[in-house]
C-alpha cells in the first residue's frame, strides 16, 4: 500500500498500459476492445487500493488476472487531467502511424498540426490545445488571473445569444437564425445611399456595377474590355463579367429599360436600386455564407457547437465586408467567400478542386492576387512534404488544372472564339499601371511617406521606377512567409527509408498522404495574412477598399481565439481600424450611421472592449491608445473645419493613424509565423539529424530514454514547448503538460 500511494497518476498511466500490452498476447478480448479505441472504454483505472490487491494476488501465482482492469483511461476521464493527449489529435487506434506526422506542440499555432489519415474524423481546430491547457494549469500570473476573472464575469452579446438558443433546446436552429439576423443586417444597411449616389455624370462604383451588366448584355465578348472606357470600363477579370451578363439578363426580363443601351446610364429608379442589391445578396448567400460555414466546420470541428456558433456569429457581422458590399456596393464577398472555399477545400485534402477554387477567385477580381503567393507556397511545401515521387505527380497535376481552368475562363477570347490580339485587351485593363502609385488616402507606405517625399513628383515620367521598387518591396515583405511554408514542407516530409533513429513511414500511409492535409497546414491563415498584408502595405495602385482581403484572413483567426488571447485582441483592432480606415470613403457615400452602427454591433457581438486595461499585453495597451486618439479625430472632424490650404488634413491625418497600425499587423503575422514554423518543424538544420519531425523523432526513442531527464523532448520540442507557450503567447508551465503526454502515449504506443 504505501509503494502504491507513492505511484503518481502519471506513472499509473503508463503502468497499465504495459500491462494492458503483456495481456493482449493472452486475451483477443482483451485486444478487441482496446482496438475500438479509448473513448469506447466506459471502466475507470483502479484506485489504489484495488492495484495494491492485484499485486498481492500475482504474487500468489496469478500470472494474468482478467478481473483486472486493463484497459486504457477513457479519453472524457484523460481530457480531465492536465496530461491530456486531446491536444495531439492522437487516434491510438492507429498505432504508430501518426509518428510520421509533424508533432507541433501547438504552443505557436492555435491550430493543431498532427493529422491521422482519416481526415474526416479528425478537424482542424485553432484553439483546442489552448483552450484545453487554460482550464487544465489555470492562469499563469496575478495579471493574467485578473484578466480571466473578468472576462468569467462578463458574457457578450454573441455568446449570450448562443447559450440562450442551446439551452432552449434550438441548437440546430441556431445557424439559419444567424444567417437571417446577418442577412437583415445586410438589408438594412443598403437602405443608405451607395457609391456615387445621384452625382452625375459618372456617379460610382454603383453605376460601374449596372453599366458592366449593360454593356455585357448588349455588346459582343471582343467588345466588351474596349468599350466606351472613360465612362467605367470594364477592368475586372472575365468572371466578373460573365456574373455581370448573367445578372444583366435576369435584370432585362424583369425591366428592359434597367439596361438599356446608353439610354439607361445613370439609372437609380427604386426598382433598378432593389434589383442591384439583392444581387450582392444572393451571390453572398449563394457562396460567401456556404463558405464561412464550411470554414467553422471544417477548422473548428473540435471545438463544442456553442463555439463553432459564437465564432460563426463572429463572421457573419464582419463589419468592414458589409459595409463596403451592402453600403458602398461591390461584390467582395463573391472573391472572398471563393478564396475562403479554397483553402477549405485544402484542409480537407483536395487540393486540386482548391486549386480551381482560387482560379476563380482570381478570374472575379484581380486582388486575389494578394493571396496567390501564400497558396502557391502551400501547394509547393505540399508537393515537398509528399516526396519525389507523390510530390511531383502532385505538382503537375496542380500546373494542368490550373492551366486548363484559365484557359476555360479566358477561351472566349481566344481563338477560334476571337482573334488572338483580343486577349491583350483584357490584360491590360486587368493591370492599370498606368493610374499611379496610389488613388486618395489610402492608408499603406506610399501614401503614409507621401506626407515628406512626394513620390509622384520626382519619379514623374519614370513611373517604371517605383513599379519596380513598390514589386521589391511587396516580394520582401511576402518572402517570410513563402520561406515558412516551403522550409515547414521540407523538414516534414515523408520518408520511405530512413536510417538509424528516424521515423519510418509504410507505402500506404505515403500513398494515403496526397488527399491527406499537411503538418504546414495551421501556418496558412498567417501566410494569408502577411502576402495580403504585405501587398496592400507596398504595391502599386491600392485603394482604401482592398484592406478586407488582409482582413479575411485576420478575422478567421479571431474567430478562434479567446478574448484574452493575442489573437482576438489584434484582431479585433485590424478589424476596427480596418472600417475606421475606410472612414473618408463611408463618410463621402452618406454612410455614417451604418458605419457607427456595425462597429458598436459587432465589438458588442464579440465581447470587446478597446479601452480596457490590459495589463502586460502590449497589443491591449496600443489598442486603448489607438481607440481614443480615433475618437479625438472624429469629433475635431464634427467641430473643426479644414484650413483651405489643407482641406484633405483629415483624411491624411487619418492614414497617419492606420497605417502604422496595419504595419504592426503584419510584423506581428511574420512572428506568428515564425513561432508556428518553428513548433512544426524545429530550427534550420535539425532535420537531417532529428529526421522529419524532432517530436516524432522524440517519441520513437525506446522507452528507458524517455525519462524527462534525458527525453529529447526537453532538449528540443520541450524547450519550443516551454518558450512559446499558449497561441497567444502568454501562459507558463505547460511544456512539463506536453512532456508528460508526448511520454505517456510513447511508452504506450511502442509497447503496441
Amino acid at each position: 500500500m504505501d509503494e502504491a500511494s507513492d505511484v503518481m497518476p502519471n506513472e499509473l498511466s503508463i503502468e497499465h498500459r504495459q500491462r494492458h500490452t503483456r495481456d493482449r498476447t493472452t486475451s483477443l478480448n482483451s485486444l478487441s476492445h482496446f482496438k475500438s479505441g479509448p473513448s469506447k472504454h466506459i471502466r475507470h483505472r483502479p484506485t489504489l487500493r484495488n492495484r495494491g490487491s492485484n499485486a498481492s494476488m500475482k504474487s500468489m501465482g496469478s500470472e494474468t488476472d482478467h478481473s483486472e482492469i486493463i484497459a486504457p483511461i477513457p479519453r472524457r476521464h484523460l481530457l480531465q487531467t492536465s496530461q491530456s493527449l486531446h491536444w495531439l489529435r492522437v487516434d491510438t487506434s492507429s498505432g504508430d502511424e501518426w509518428l510520421n506526422r509533424c508533432v507541433s506542440p501547438a504552443s505557436a499555432s492555435s491550430v493543431g498540426s498532427v493529422f491521422p489519415n482519416n481526415r474526416m474524423a479528425n478537424r482542424l481546430s485553432f484553439t483546442a490545445l489552448m483552450e484545453h491547457e487554460r482550464t487544465a494549469v489555470g492562469p499563469s500570473s496575478t495579471a493574467d488571473a485578473r484578466i480571466v476573472e473578468d472576462d468569467q464575469g462578463t458574457i457578450w452579446a454573441g455568446k449570450r445569444f448562443v447559450r440562450w438558443m442551446h439551452r432552449n433546446n434550438m441548437k440546430n436552429w441556431f445557424v439559419p437564425s444567424a444567417i437571417a439576423a446577418s442577412t437583415l443586417v445586410k438589408w438594412c444597411i443598403g437602405f443608405g445611399t451607395y457609391s456615387g449616389h445621384n452625382t452625375p455624370p459618372l456617379f460610382g462604383d454603383y453605376e460601374a456595377q449596372r453599366h458592366w451588366m449593360e454593356l455585357t448584355v448588349h455588346l459582343p465578348v471582343r467588345e466588351w474590355y474596349t468599350y466606351d472606357l472613360q465612362y467605367w470600363g470594364l477592368d475586372y477579370p472575365p468572371l466578373t463579367a460573365y456574373v455581370s451578363w448573367l445578372c444583366g439578363r435576369i435584370g432585362s426580363f424583369i425591366e428592359p429599360s434597367w439596361f438599356t443601351l446608353q439610354a439607361s446610364r445613370g439609372m437609380e429608379t427604386g426598382r433598378s436600386k432593389l434589383f442591384m442589391r439583392a444581387t450582392v445578396l444572393v451571390l453572398d448567400l449563394l457562396i460567401y455564407i456556404p463558405a464561412l460555414y464550411t470554414f467553422v466546420c471544417a477548422w473548428q470541428g473540435a471545438r463544442s457547437s456553442r463555439k463553432r456558433h459564437a465564432a460563426l456569429l463572429t463572421l457573419l457581422f464582419h463589419p468592414a465586408l458589409l459595409l463596403i458590399d451592402f453600403g458602398h456596393f461591390q461584390y467582395n464577398s463573391v472573391m472572398l467567400g471563393l478564396t475562403l472555399l479554397a483553402i477549405n477545400a485544402f484542409a480537407a485534402g483536395h487540393d486540386l478542386l482548391g486549386a480551381i477554387l482560387f482560379v476563380l477567385s482570381l478570374g472575379f477580381k484581380q486582388m486575389a492576387l494578394y493571396y496567390a503567393p501564400a497558396i502557391g507556397s502551400y501547394l509547393i511545401g505540399k508537393c515537398i512534404y509528399l516526396g519525389s515521387v507523390h510530390g511531383t505527380r502532385l505538382f503537375l497535376r496542380l500546373a494542368l488544372t490550373t492551366t486548363l481552368a484559365f484557359v476555360i475562363m479566358f477561351a472566349p477570347f481566344l481563338p477560334p472564339f476571337s482573334s488572338l490580339s483580343t486577349i491583350a485587351a483584357p490584360i491590360t485593363r486587368i493591370f492599370p499601371f498606368g493610374r499611379g502609385l496610389f488613388e486618395d488616402k489610402v492608408a499603406n507606405f506610399w501614401c503614409f511617406t507621401n506626407v515628406l517625399v512626394k513620390w509622384k513628383q520626382i519619379f514623374a515620367g519614370r513611373e517604371g521606377i517605383l513599379i519596380k521598387v513598390s514589386t521589391g518591396l511587396t516580394a520582401l515583405g511576402f518572402l517570410p512567409a513563402v520561406a515558412a511554408l516551403i522550409f515547414g514542407g521540407y523538414k516534414t516530409r515523408l520518408r520511405k527509408d530512413a536510417p538509424n533513429h528516424l521515423v519510418n513511414v509504410s507505402p500506404s500511409m505515403v500513398s494515403a498522404a496526397p488527399s491527406s492535409p499537411t503538418p504546414i497546414l495551421p501556418l496558412l491563415p498567417y501566410a494569408l495574412l502577411t502576402c495580403s498584408m504585405s501587398f496592400f502595405l507596398f504595391s502599386f495602385q491600392v485603394h482604401e477598399k482592398t484592406i478586407l482581403i488582409p482582413l479575411l484572413p485576420l478575422t478567421l483567426l479571431l474567430s478562434g481565439a479567446a478574448p484574452t488571447d493575442d489573437v482576438f485582441l489584434w484582431g479585433a483592432l485590424g478589424n476596427n481600424v480596418g472600417v475606421f480606415s475606410m472612414w473618408p470613403l463611408l463618410k463621402k457615400d452618406g454612410l455614417g450611421l451604418q458605419y457607427l452602427a456595425m462597429l458598436l454591433l459587432w465589438n458588442r457581438l464579440i465581447g470587446h472592449n478597446p479601452f480596457k486595461p490590459r495589463y502586460g499585453y502590449f497589443v491591449g495597451l496600443i489598442s486603448s491608445v489607438v481607440h481614443t486618439v480615433m475618437i479625438i479625430l472624429h469629433l475635431l472632424e464634427l467641430v473643426v473645419m479644414p484650413p483651405a490650404r489643407y482641406p484633405d488634413l483629415f483624411p491624411v491625418l487619418n492614414v497617419l493613424i492606420c497605417t502604422p497600425i496595419f504595419g504592426l499587423i503584419w510584423l506581428w503575422s511574420i512572428k506568428r509565423s515564425v513561432e508556428v514554423s518553428w513548433a512544426i518543424s524545429g530550427l534550420p538544420g535539425k532535420c537531417e539529424k532529428e529526421g522529419p519531425s524532432s517530436a516524432a523523432s522524440a517519441i520513437s526513442t525506446t522507452p528507458s530514454s524517455a525519462a524527462f531527464g534525458h527525453s529529447p523532448l526537453r532538449g528540443e520540442t520541450g524547450v519550443r514547448a516551454m518558450s512559446l507557450g499558449y497561441a497567444s503567447g502568454h501562459g507558463r508551465g505547460q511544456a512539463d503538460a506536453r512532456r508528460r503526454a508526448l511520454v505517456a502515449s510513447a511508452s504506450g504506443d511502442r509497447e503496441h
